[in-house]
């Protein structure tokens, strides 16, 4: 009969504390422990260390979020501390940035009561004056009142008229931006459509993201409207934030804005991400622009509201996603007729084929597969045209490509960044 003297559970347990609370933490306990407390340093090394953090069902920087807010809850305030700077100084796979670790306590304020996520602030601020410099971090002032919902972002309007609606997503890294990126919505959309995107590149990038005139909270001013109107929108708004040149996302109309924006204002462009868009129609979908206006001014936008959402989004997601899709309807249900329509005959009018050759930044063009109002035919073109284009296409995705496969587009985004 053979025997092993190594005990795994402890040899696990003792690996996952190292990796978790860091070697310097683990070899003070270990030195220190003795005849009355080695059985305890046994106990939770093989128990909570392997049992628990030792599990691969859920990530270990989860593991850290759960302790933090249950020893929170408990007042648990010397294990908090443990736990938080180790969580501060862990390794790149399971390390809280001090934005995740403000996450957590916030949290902890509703569930777990706001005193006790007052004291846990109280304990957090004075391990980052501790930690800070090693890590990166430096706090400064900010009044309550100038803060923001990092999941929205600071919300303003333009000084300049017609007014437009406007969000900043500041970088919740707390750094410098690596780049400001603008989001461009589509046609009886609004800002909102972006969230998803916005909160994803606002981890390091500062974003900017608004409501076209004729679109929620902007301006109606009288139309029609041209391409070159919006796009001189985008510019002052871009000026009054004293943006220089940015990345512009923009889909479906919102693309077709940067393009125009890029030629009338190059100094504002950095790079182009053109979804779901085109830089030109034919007679006939110019003809059918000229419908979709008279029915609205008849019938108003519920006249032509099953029509989009069919062109917006593909059968199946339609079935999938009911709740989405009714909130696209209802988005397009309380866009103002008269700047809907409006907005209709500048995107009827978009016309930059041939002055695109002229855009000399890297852009990226995004077809989605199924997209029958701007087809992936439409999406070659645009690209053929651009000096330093690439062309993606989304498979199972149409016209509202960012929505139906947000992965996939927010991939395709990601990587298109890294690489200008």
């Amino acid at each position: 009969m053979s025997y092993d003297p190594i005990d795994h559970d402890f040899e696990r347990g003792l690996h996952n504390r190292r990796a978790i609370l860091g070697d310097a933490w683990v070899e003070r306990s270990l030195n220190n422990a003795n005849n009355f407390n080695a059985d305890f340093q046994n106990l939770i090394t093989r128990f909570a260390w392997n049992e628990i953090w030792g599990r691969p069902g859920l990530e270990q920087k989860t593991r850290r979020a759960i302790v933090l807010s249950i020893t929170i809850a408990l007042g648990r305030w010397e294990e908090f501390d443990l736990h938080v700077r180790a969580a501060l100084l862990g390794e790149d796979s399971n390390r809280l940035t001090p934005d995740e670790l403000k996450e957590v306590l916030i949290q902890s304020a509703i569930y777990a009561g706001v005193p006790a996520a007052n004291t846990a602030f109280t304990h957090a601020l004075a391990i980052l004056r501790e930690v800070g410099p090693q890590i990166g971090y430096e706090l400064s002032p900010l009044a309550p009142a100038a803060t923001a919902h990092s999941g929205i972002g600071r919300e303003g309007r333009t000084n300049s008229l017609p007014y437009l609606h406007y969000s900043v997503r500041e970088p919740r890294n707390g750094k410098t931006p690596r780049r400001t990126v603008v989001l461009s919505h589509a046609l009886g959309c609004d800002l909102t459509m972006w969230d998803q995107l916005a909160n994803l590149l606002s981890e390091d990038s500062r974003v900017i993201a608004y409501d076209h005139r004729g679109h929620g909270g902007s301006d109606a001013p009288t139309g029609p409207y041209s391409m070159a109107d919006l796009a001189d929108d985008a510019a002052r708004l871009l000026r009054e934030l004293d943006t220089g040149p940015v990345t512009w996302i923009g889909l479906s109309m919102g693309g077709m804005v940067g393009q125009e924006l890029a030629l009338r204002h190059p100094s504002l462009v950095a790079a182009l991400v053109l979804a779901n868009t085109t830089s030109s129609y034919p007679a006939a979908a110019q003809a059918m622009w000229e419908q979709r206006i008279a029915t609205v001014r008849e019938g108003g936008l519920a006249a032509i509201a099953d029509a989009v959402m069919g062109r917006y989004f593909h059968d199946g997601f339609r079935a999938g996603s009911v709740a989405t899709v009714e909130r696209f309807r209802r988005r397009l249900l309380t866009t103002g007729p008269e700047g809907y329509v409006a907005c209709c005959a500048a995107v009827a009018g978009v016309n930059t084929t041939a002055r695109l050759p002229g855009i000399n930044v890297p852009a990226l063009v995004i077809a989605g597969e199924l997209d029958a109002g701007t087809p992936p035919a439409m999406a070659e073109e645009l690209a053929r045209h651009l000096p330093r284009a690439e062309l993606r296409v989304i498979p199972q995705a149409s016209h509202i490509s960012a929505i139906e496969q947000p992965a996939a587009f927010a991939a395709l985004v990601r990587e298109f960044l890294a690489s200008v």
